[in-house]
């Protein structure tokens, strides 16, 4: 019996030793798949969970690239060169010589050098007022065709800044570069409508000067053959040597 009790004794104490300093052995005898499952789900999901967080990131990072794209200015601009272009013509509208686009003065000119021949005037000033009248056409004509050469000459800058503003939009890199390269372009054919409103405000002046001269003329041929029909003395015929002896 004591020997039975031994023999217990040690077995017991066998598996002790056995169980304790194993752990493989004791998870193995302790294992639950049903919690092992669910760790493992659990873990899957939080895996899921940073992967939709870095996708988020990604997103995120690449809209404030797009942004930042759409926030980029574009690099050309062709403002002073419109502005130079417009202030060329300005400049030559302001030097229109003798009569200028200017109410006041075109209103002096008509009531005075292109009024109506008036029977007490002499045939002096009649005569001038016809000379002034002829160097004010040819001034206007001159203007014009200043004029027509500078709106001409802007023709080239304008073929070249229209080129560069349509590669500069065709290779716009956001929103606000697109709207930057249309805006210009639209400046510059603002530019070209100025400058084709110049050509024809120079042209008209030209024309409605010769115009007035040539109505100025016949109202002071009316006069002239007036004076001439009402002469008390008439016509006189005269001696006129021809050469000296």
């Amino acid at each position: 019996m004591n020997r039975f009790r031994r023999f217990a004794v040690a077995g017991v104490v066998a598996l002790a030793v056995l169980v304790g300093p194993n752990p493989a052995f004791a998870q193995l005898v302790v294992f639950d798949p049903n919690n092992y499952a669910q760790n493992v789900l659990t873990a899957a999901r939080a895996l899921q969970q940073i992967n939709n967080q870095i996708t988020s990131l990604q997103n995120q990072a690449q809209m404030l690239v797009n942004q930042a794209r759409n926030l980029a200015s574009l690099p050309y601009s062709s403002l002073q060169q419109l502005e130079q272009s417009i202030q060329r013509t300005q400049q030559l509208l302001a030097q229109a010589q003798r009569i200028s686009f200017d109410i006041q003065q075109i209103d002096r000119a008509f009531s005075t050098t292109y009024a109506p021949a008036s029977p007490d005037a002499t045939d002096q000033a009649l005569i001038a007022n016809a000379q002034v009248r002829w160097q004010n056409s040819v001034a206007g004509f001159q203007d014009a065709m200043r004029v027509q050469a500078t709106v001409v000459s802007n023709l080239d800058t304008n073929r070249a800044q229209m080129s560069t503003l349509v590669t500069a939009s065709q290779g716009a890199t956001g929103a606000l570069q697109a709207s930057q390269a249309a805006n210009q372009l639209l400046a510059l054919q603002a530019q070209q409508l100025a400058d084709l409103t110049a050509t024809v405000a120079a042209q008209g002046r030209a024309q409605n000067l010769e115009s007035a001269q040539r109505t100025a003329a016949q109202d002071q041929g009316r006069e002239q053959l007036r004076r001439f029909l009402t002469q008390s003395r008439g016509y006189q015929p005269t001696i006129v040597q021809m050469f000296h002896q």
